[in-house]
C-alpha cells in the first residue's frame, strides 16, 4: 500500500471530503458521531454543575478560550443584579457562574425537555424552578442553551432563561412604571 504524502493539511482535508462524498453513508456515520459525541460533553458538564463538581468539569469540558455567553452579551444594568451575566471567556467564566447561582438561589428543578446535536453544535431546552436565597421566591422559567463542541471541549455556550422573572425573584419592594406603546396608557408593576 502507497501512503499518500501532502505538502499540506489542506491536500490531506481535500482528499478526506472527497473519500466522503464517494461514501455518504461514511459521511452519515461520521455526523452522527460528531453529533453525539458534541451532545456527551455538554450533557456531561450539566450533570456536573453542582458547586463540588463544576470547577473539576469545567477545567475538563470547556476550551482555554471557551466564550460563556450568560444571558446577554453585555447589560450593565443586569450585571449589579446577577454578575455573572454577559460574555466571559475560559473555564473559570463557567465554573465561576455556577458557584454564584449556587449562592442566589436553590435550585429545585432543572428539566432538560429536549436536546438536539447536529456536528459541532448543541441545543438544549427545558425549564427550572428557582427559590431566591435571600428574598425566598419561587420563579419557574424557560431556558435555552446553544454550545459549540470541537475536540471534546466546548467553545462556546449561550444559556438564555426569563430573565424578567429570576431578576423579580430577588425584589423586595418597588414599584416600575411603563408605557409598552404609543397606543396604550402608563402602567405600574409593583413587587409582591
Amino acid at each position: 500500500m502507497i501512503t499518500p504524502r501532502f505538502k499540506s493539511l489542506a491536500g490531506a482535508i481535500t482528499l478526506i471530503a472527497c473519500i466522503l462524498a464517494a461514501n455518504p453513508a461514511a459521511a452519515q456515520a461520521t455526523s452522527e458521531a460528531q453529533s453525539a459525541a458534541s451532545l456527551a460533553v455538554v450533557m456531561e458538564f450539566l450533570a456536573n454543575t453542582a458547586p463540588d463538581k463544576v470547577e473539576a468539569a469545567a477545567q475538563k469540558l470547556a476550551a482555554p478560550d471557551a466564550t460563556y455567553v450568560s444571558l446577554n452579551f453585555d447589560n450593565p444594568e443586569l450585571k449589579k443584579i446577577m454578575p455573572w451575566t454577559g460574555t466571559n471567556k475560559g473555564p473559570k467564566a463557567f465554573s465561576s457562574l455556577f458557584l454564584k447561582v449556587s449562592d442566589y438561589w436553590k435550585i429545585e428543578d432543572f428539566t432538560i425537555m429536549t436536546k438536539i446535536a447536529s456536528g459541532e453544535d448543541v441545543a438544549i431546552f427545558g425549564k427550572f424552578t428557582y427559590r431566591s436565597v435571600a428574598a425566598n421566591h419561587v420563579v419557574t422559567s424557560p431556558f435555552s442553551i446553544h454550545a459549540k463542541v470541537r475536540n471534546g471541549k466546548m467553545t462556546y455556550f449561550q444559556f438564555m432563561e426569563d430573565t424578567y422573572a429570576t431578576a423579580a425573584s430577588f425584589r423586595q419592594s418597588g414599584s416600575w412604571t411603563l408605557r409598552t406603546s404609543t397606543n396604550a396608557a402608563p402602567f405600574k408593576v409593583e413587587a409582591d
